[in-house]
């Protein structure tokens, strides 16, 4: 059965429709005459059952102004067809009523019907007062349903008004007279349409922007390496494992105090959460924070626990973390002296001008920070204190680099694989940011897909030109 002007089913009994019409018998009340503004209620049989009430899947809100158009609603209601509900209203305020407050105005619990389009019949100019330039209600309107369509409807003499509230944000206006029933209802399709895409387009320009804004802010909250007049070559990769994350638990630093020491670190905070990755980044900070302030070997790396365990979110978070610090370079072709401290973190690689990939020894190696009281005997931190030769590079990663899977089934690439990937890389030819791209590719395709894990890659060399970063 098609919908009437005032949209009234005299067979509706459930609640929302009897509220819907109390409110409608109110609006009536105010103007004499006028017939009741309701939807109409769609029902359908449940085989000699009470009649239940189908949803419907498009609701127009009609705010009318001064003698209502029952032809030309009702004209509309059967062109939208069955599974549409025109709820009509005789002004702005009655309007309010069905429209959700704004945040902080409502009550809880309360449900308001989904409107989605707003038919707004301005009336004619001269009907408006004269301090008003007749959009009032269409502003008021925006202000409580920013994201629901809205037509407006003018007199002959309104259409610079109608043109007026499109640049106001109404999708589109239509003068009265020139209007039936057919092109009012694909207006309001129409509108709809437009609505969701310029909201579409509204949420992909603010994705972009935060997008940038991350970008910005995910630079800040990398590092920038400190070292100048330090005559090394410093390569850095760094991918979160998580989508579209902007940081990983993994950290990583490198500055040169002015003993002319270098000190280079990298870590892992267990987990992959937005809470690890600001816990890595706040042990990141307060490592270069504890050089700088003089602090080496394991009376910095206590002190970093302690600064973990005041700001993780758990007692079972822990962090793993390799420390490199390179004496002053003597004299120039000599080897270089380097103290090592692991704790809990894969050895770094020690690649060679002319030998084959190394691990360098771990049997040293503390126990990762968090795990264990640092007043406990055996949580320490012994430096292993190596030469390098002339031509050394070192290559520091996270365990994502060799946890990723090696083909079908279970198998890890390993540190052993890792050797014998950069081992035939190097053959090829390749060096420093090539060399480190290049072996991140290989890993990824070895795992059938990105890694899961966060990776974090520091490739570091002895190098007599200035300074290069990576």
């Amino acid at each position: 059965m098609p919908a009437t002007g005032d949209g009234r089913a005299p067979d509706a009994t459930d609640d929302a429709g009897a509220a819907e019409r109390s409110q409608s018998r109110a609006g009536a009340q105010q103007r004499p005459g006028r017939a009741a503004a309701i939807p109409r209620p769609r029902s359908t049989s449940t085989g000699g059952g009470e009649p239940t009430r189908a949803a419907a899947d498009f609701r127009v809100l009609v705010i009318e102004a001064g003698e209502p158009e029952h032809l030309l609603f009702e004209s509309l209601a059967e062109e939208l067809g069955e599974h549409a509900e025109l709820h009509r209203v005789g002004g702005i305020r009655e309007a309010m009523a069905l429209l959700p407050p704004l945040p902080g105005n409502g009550r809880r619990g309360m449900r308001y019907p989904d409107f989605q389009c707003v038919l707004l019949d301005l009336g004619a100019p001269g009907e408006l007062p004269s301090d008003s330039d007749g959009l009032d209600a269409l502003r008021e309107l925006l202000q409580r349903a920013p994201h629901t369509a809205v037509v407006v409807l003018t007199d002959t003499a309104g259409a610079e008004l109608g043109a007026a509230a499109v640049a106001a944000g109404a999708q589109d206006f239509l003068v009265r007279q020139d209007t039936a029933g057919p092109l009012l209802a694909r207006a309001l399709r129409y509108a709809v349409e437009r609505k969701r895409a310029d909201e579409s387009q509204r949420r992909l320009v603010e994705a972009e922007i935060r997008g940038q804004e991350n970008a910005r802010l995910q630079r800040h909250l990398l590092p920038t390496p400190l070292l100048d007049g330090a005559g090394l070559a410093f390569t850095r990769r760094y991918r979160p494992g998580r989508r579209r994350a902007l940081l990983g638990g993994d950290f990583y630093d490198a500055v040169r105090t002015p003993d002319g020491r270098v000190h280079v670190v990298i870590g892992d905070v267990c987990g992959h959460g937005p809470d690890e990755a600001a816990l890595g980044v706040a042990l990141r900070i307060a490592w270069r924070t504890l050089v700088f302030a003089g602090l080496c070997g394991p009376q910095l790396l206590t002190t970093l626990q302690h600064v973990l365990e005041h700001e993780r979110r758990s007692d079972e978070i822990f962090a793993t973390l390799c420390m490199v610090v390179l004496d002053a370079p003597g004299t120039p072709g000599a080897a270089e002296s380097v103290e090592l401290f692991l704790a809990g973190h894969p050895a770094p690689l020690l690649l060679g001008a002319d030998t084959a990939p190394e691990l360098l020894p771990s049997d040293q190696a503390g126990p990762a920070l968090g795990l264990l009281p640092c007043d406990a005997t055996h949580s320490t931190w012994p430096a292993l204190r190596l030469e390098l030769a002339p031509g050394w590079r070192l290559l520091l990663y996270t365990d994502g680099l060799v946890e990723g899977k090696v083909g079908a089934g279970s198998p890890r690439l390993g540190q052993e694989g890792l050797i014998e990937l950069i081992a035939d890389h190097q053959a090829a030819g390749l060096t420093r940011g090539r060399l480190v791209d290049s072996a991140i590719a290989e890993v990824e395709e070895l795992n059938g897909g990105a890694l899961t894990d966060d990776v974090a890659v520091l490739l570091l060399e002895r190098n007599p030109e200035p300074v290069i970063m990576g």
